[in-house]
């Protein structure tokens, strides 16, 4: 633990983040996972651009559990030790995929996106002017998740739009 580190966080108590940066954990992992699996499955049209951007993206979620993980440390906190507590303590929880077409898919990844962002927003509000350290880190993060769902939703335009243009051609 970061002892003068820890000194300049004012008017939150450094359990109440440790706990919401857990639950933060728990999201990336759970995240990673489904870009991962989801990377796999996925069949359809202009299948191998979603991979792509389905590959990257898990990787990113990987390097943010890392990063809330140090913090966690750094604060004097212990991450999640098992993987069992990522469904207890999520805040924007799993479902695996259950329909494997390409749309679907990136339906259910903006999804998760939307909620990365809502939640690292109340991360962000919540450190402000009170845990600089913290703050930076969720401000890093959210930046990604951010532009995670704007690639996610052009990639879904492209193709829906794509898929439009046949059906009216055929017609």
């Amino acid at each position: 633990m970061a002892r003068r580190g820890n000194s300049i966080i004012k008017g939150i108590e450094i359990n109440e983040i440790i706990t919401v940066l857990n639950k933060a954990y728990a999201d990336e992992w759970l995240a990673y996972y489904q870009y991962f699996i989801e990377a796999k499955v996925i069949r359809g049209i202009m299948k191998d651009a979603a991979i792509a951007e389905l590959t990257q993206h898990a990787a990113d979620e990987l390097r943010h559990a890392n990063m809330v993980a140090d913090r966690i440390l750094q604060l004097g906190g212990t991450p999640l030790l098992n993987p069992k507590e990522w469904f207890t303590h999520t805040n924007c929880g799993y479902e695996e995929p259950k329909d494997f077409d390409v749309v679907s898919i990136l339906e259910d990844s903006i999804k998760g996106e939307q909620c990365a962002i809502s939640i690292y927003s109340q991360l962000a509000e919540m450190t402000r002017n009170k845990d600089i350290v913290t703050y930076d880190i969720v401000s890093q993060i959210l930046a990604d998740e951010v532009e995670h769902e704007e690639d996610l939703q052009a990639l879904h335009d492209d193709i829906t739009e794509f898929i439009r243009d046949i059906k009216k051609n055929i017609h």
